[in-house]
């Protein structure tokens, strides 16, 4: 919400920008001269343009980065839940690893009201939830992998699951299918190949594929055999996954409202991080636009004072000098978004604090943030340009013209 505020704060500021341009740009005097002026100004003062436009363009490409990153890492968990699915848990527990479900309950919870009914049942998974340590492909040190013990009609519950390479597995014997992303994430988990986990050798038939959500980061097995495999009773599930609408003695939320909440701590802290990192580089920049921007003034007093007395005022020259600073911060946004781009769709890993498991997640570059960074350019560049243009506007004009 916090940077929903600031992005649209930077729309506003780069409208009212772009308005006064446009006012300034309707005065026939400031067309005549000033626009023609600016760009060969750029051209000729090339070296120092550049400087400008990559340090804004790496400032611009950091923020978007930064939070196309926690907007993965959002994306990725709030689309494990379903709006349709209930996900029950002790009452008072955060999150399924603190949690415990006892038999009784999930017997009371199958025979309550209101819960969706297949053919062979209510639409009910209790789930273990646990944790097996797994050598990660691209570095070989261990990583917590979430394993979910699963009903064998769990597909019929989640249905935006599905099997894309081989089959799902059989109740009661020790078989694993696993995300597409724990397939390369981690070694061990391609299809036909053999893990121990706990004390049983299981043996992966199928890969799932579960739309980019958490649970692509996951291995699902038989949750009976799971917990006799960690000496965990049968009787205690961390979690049932239902269509639910009576209130029993349990913390009943909505699927999706449950892994938007698993989400919070880390986006908040990776938007924290990148707006202090871009907020630092965004000081850097406006220092390299003001240094820019005085140079030229410095270099071109004398054009200044002839502009002058031909007739442009110093609303002109003032417009004129953060016309040429926005055209190249404007360059030096577009140029990180087109930095950026390539990170869209990135897979990358990291612990959920939540759940302390390992998750992979893609950035998530959407046009919004686009848009959020050409803006946060231009307040850049209107900062770095603003003083060095009411600098050139009060520029004596007959010492400039008396040292021609």
């Amino acid at each position: 919400m916090f940077f929903t505020v600031i992005g649209l704060f930077l729309l506003g500021v780069a409208a009212v920008l772009a308005l006064g341009i446009i006012v300034g740009l309707l005065s026939p005097l400031f067309i005549s001269v000033p626009i023609a002026y600016n760009f060969r100004s750029i051209r000729v003062r090339w070296a120092s343009a550049v400087v400008a436009v990559l340090g804004i363009a790496g400032t611009v490409g950091v923020f978007i980065a930064m939070l196309s990153l926690a907007r993965g890492f959002r994306a990725t968990l709030v689309s494990s839940g379903s709006a349709d699915n209930a996900l029950i848990t002790r009452a008072g527990a955060t999150s399924e690893m603190t949690s415990g479900v006892s038999l009784d309950s999930v017997k009371i919870i199958q025979d309550a009201p209101g819960i969706a009914r297949g053919a062979d049942g209510p639409l009910l998974t209790p789930e273990a939830v646990l944790m097996a340590p797994i050598p990660l492909r691209s570095t070989g040190t261990d990583a917590n992998v979430e394993l979910r013990g699963v009903s064998p009609n769990v597909l019929a519950i989640r249905n935006n699951v599905k099997i894309m390479e081989g089959r799902m597995f059989r109740p009661g014997l020790s078989e694993i299918v696993v995300g597409k992303n724990a397939k390369t994430t981690y070694t061990g988990l391609t299809l036909g190949s053999t893990i121990w986990l706990g004390s049983a050798r299981w043996q992966v038939v199928g890969i799932f594929d579960a739309g980019g959500s958490a649970f692509d980061s996951e291995v699902w097995g038989d949750a009976h055999l799971l917990n006799g495999a960690y000496k965990r009773p049968d009787t205690l599930s961390q979690s049932v996954t239902v269509h639910l609408a009576s209130p029993l003695n349990v913390d009943v939320t909505r699927e999706i409202d449950y892994y938007a909440k698993q989400s919070t701590r880390m986006t908040t802290l990776i938007t924290r991080l990148g707006g202090f990192v871009a907020v630092i580089m965004a000081i850097g920049a406006v220092f390299g636009a003001l240094n820019t921007m005085y140079s030229a003034v410095a270099e071109r007093g004398r054009e200044i004072a002839t502009m002058r007395a031909l007739g442009f005022g110093g609303a002109n020259v003032v417009l004129s000098f953060v016309f040429e600073a926005l055209m190249i911060s404007l360059f030096g946004g577009v140029l990180g978004c087109l930095a950026v781009l390539p990170l869209n769709g990135w897979t990358t890993s990291t612990m959920n604090f939540q759940t302390f498991s390992n998750l992979a997640f893609a950035f998530k570059i959407t046009p919004l943030l686009l848009l959020g960074g050409v803006s946060f350019a231009l307040v850049m560049g209107f900062l770095g340009g603003i003083l060095p243009a009411i600098r050139a506007a009060r520029l004596p004009v007959a010492a400039a013209l008396r040292a021609l």
